[in-house]
């Protein structure tokens, strides 16, 4: 099968998991065409046979304020649809990516057109696409796909009710590679960024408001006056710099590392001791489900998608957003009790494993293409 891959190419989890899914649909011998505005940051196989990157070229014209991403990548795609013969065209977000998908499978030359599946992955439906500048055009772009997908209940719900879609959405959780997050030893890499006697604490994430990088802190804060322990924040974005001025006026400044973007972070993960996430928003959490297929026990806000992955006082603890004391408390009282570490360090693994793994979620995938596929014919043939 040809599949075109619409995503955005950061570091964020909407790439991250659309790289993921293609490069192991290209192990499974399909041809995948990634198709960005930059290489995807997680796509370091692109000697693979199977695998082609196509880049989207942002063109700035006087008369225009600024370039318009979605016809480029429009007109790439069209050509990627008429040169290589894809069937199906899976956009990682609903604007601009699968708007940009269905005018290029009704623009492109070709028979029969290729069908579009649409992922939706979180701030594409509850922060943009509810804007009013794009709140018709994310409808659109949902109602005319061919099929529609999203990464949790939660989101399925908040999409349907907030924005008054009608049509079906199929959920198809976010998945992890097992083999590659797993708990190991590097004493190596641990030494790098603590004593032998220090716990560490980890957050990745784009640093955004919604993901309350100071309460990463504030709870930081709190667990170094009773532990010896270490933070490492991964990532980068607008609240960098107030978070940073934060750990300074508390005096952890010397404690807190921020690491800016980690290529293997899955190594990262396997010598960490707590994955702290008090978000106010997440549709799904998927550095939660990398931390836990690691080993590593979650604190977490109990908002969204997160319930959906993380089972409180199972394999992490849930609390209401902003609730600092409440998250500080628990990672003390986990950090402290080994025992306690241990047992919710082993449910993680076997929660990620049993309910997450690529073996399960990918054919959930191409299970969904071929529906997709199949009603085509179906409409063709009436």
């Amino acid at each position: 099968m040809n599949i075109a891959v619409l995503l955005h190419s950061g570091a964020g989890g909407s790439g991250v998991v659309a790289t993921e899914l293609g490069l192991a649909f290209a192990k499974q011998g399909h041809n995948i065409h990634f198709v960005s505005e930059s290489v995807p940051f997680r796509l370091t196989e692109l000697s693979h046979p199977n695998v082609y990157y196509h880049e989207v070229e942002n063109m700035m014209y006087p008369l225009f304020n600024s370039p318009m991403p979605t016809l480029s990548e429009t007109s790439k795609l069209t050509e990627v649809i008429e040169e290589y013969g894809i069937h199906v065209i899976h956009a990682h977000y609903a604007i601009p990516h699968a708007t940009a998908a269905i005018l290029a499978r009704d623009m492109a030359q070709v028979k029969p057109r290729p069908v579009v599946v649409t992922t939706l992955h979180g701030t594409d439906v509850t922060l943009v696409g509810l804007n009013r500048a794009y709140l018709r055009t994310t409808q659109y772009s949902i109602e005319n796909s061919d099929l529609v997908t999203a990464v949790s209940r939660y989101l399925a719900d908040y999409t349907r009710q907030e924005m008054g879609v009608r049509r079906g959405i199929q959920v198809i959780p976010n998945a992890v590679d097992h083999n590659r997050f797993y708990p190991r030893e590097n004493p190596q890499l641990r030494l790098r960024y603590a004593h032998p006697d220090e716990k560490l604490l980890l957050h990745i994430s784009n640093f955004r408001p919604i993901k309350r990088i100071e309460d990463v802190v504030r709870v930081f804060a709190q667990v170094s006056e009773k532990i010896g322990s270490r933070l490492l924040m991964v990532g980068d974005g607008p609240d960098r710099s107030r978070a940073f001025e934060l750990a300074s006026e508390l005096g952890i400044s010397g404690r807190v590392s921020f690491l800016g973007s980690f290529p293997r972070i899955e190594d990262l993960l396997a010598v960490c001791d707590l994955f702290l996430l008090p978000s106010t928003q997440e549709s799904f959490g998927l550095a939660a489900l990398e931390a836990m297929a690691s080993g590593v026990p979650i604190i977490a806000s109990n908002v969204g998608g997160i319930p959906e992955v993380v089972q409180d006082g199972v394999n992490g603890f849930l609390f209401n957003a902003y609730d600092v004391d409440g998250m500080a408390q628990s990672a003390i009282k986990l950090l402290t009790d080994e025992k306690l570490h241990q047992q919710f360090s082993k449910a993680a693994r076997e929660c990620a494993v049993k309910n997450f793994s690529e073996t399960t979620i990918v054919p959930m995938y191409m299970k969904a293409y071929e529906e997709a596929l199949e009603r085509r014919l179906v409409s063709n043939g009436k």
